[in-house]
């Protein structure tokens, strides 16, 4: 399929969030240092919250220190937030913490021009849109929920992370995104910037392309001999007879 190629026939769009819907960018320099500064208050002020304990239970597990208290889990969280890992327990507190943030106003999230017109698009023709992202479902639906242009979430039908679907560089994920969404692999479109992600979706039988917008951490290196584009718009989806 050439770049210019790029019309699908299926029954849903599944999205990756950064570096795709929206700008990696803010997620690093605006959400990550606001969850940084606020893991300790949460750890110390709600530790015995489900949610919150079973986190925490999770960074000891992860770090082999099962006996690590508040100081040692928030040092161990801040340095997956300088690596950038995708760990569950880190995604899930960063969830908390952002949704109270968007909750509250202190945070707007960040879609790029193209996308959400074209979101609405393909949902108004009947595609069923469905989130894939390294953070948490909280933080999915705070994203959408607390857009520049209102209110997302009608759009969406589902939202899967690494904790309800798996590590998103293993097609095992996405083999347990299409059974729950009840769609068959052939009829999912994945978009990512990761070439990982793409290849991973494509193990599975999914179809995908690669977005590569300027100025994202994956722009230079590429999506692999996956179909790429450099914006929604370059997107055409066929259903029931119809395009858009």
């Amino acid at each position: 399929m050439s770049v210019r190629d790029l019309t699908y026939d299926v029954d849903a769009v599944v999205l990756d969030i950064e570096g795709t819907t929206s700008a990696t960018g803010f997620v690093v320099d605006v959400l990550y240092p606001y969850s940084r500064a606020r893991f300790g208050a949460l750890l110390a002020e709600r530790g015995g919250d489900a949610e919150v304990a079973r986190a925490v239970a999770q960074v000891r597990e992860l770090t082999g220190d099962p006996e690590a208290d508040a100081e040692a889990v928030e040092k161990a969280l801040g340095a997956w937030l300088d690596e950038d890992r995708k760990a569950t327990p880190l995604k899930t507190l960063q969830g908390i913490i952002w949704s109270e943030g968007f909750a509250r106003g202190d945070l707007v999230s960040h879609f790029y021009d193209d996308v959400v017109p074209r979101l609405r698009a393909w949902h108004t023709a009947g595609v069923r849109l469905y989130v894939y992202s390294s953070g948490s479902v909280a933080a999915q639906r705070a994203w959408f929920t607390n857009s520049p242009e209102g209110d997302l979430t009608s759009l969406v039908s589902g939202l899967y992370d690494t904790e309800n679907a798996g590590p998103k560089q293993e097609p095992e994920s996405y083999r347990r995104i299409a059974e729950s969404t009840g769609i068959a692999p052939a009829r999912l479109l994945f978009l990512s910037d990761r070439p990982g992600e793409l290849d991973a979706a494509r193990a599975a039988g999914w179809r995908t392309v690669g977005v590569r917008r300027p100025g994202e951490p994956y722009y230079e290196q590429g999506v692999g001999d996956h179909a790429q584009a450099g914006t929604f718009d370059e997107i055409t989806i066929t259903t029931s007879g119809s395009s858009t």
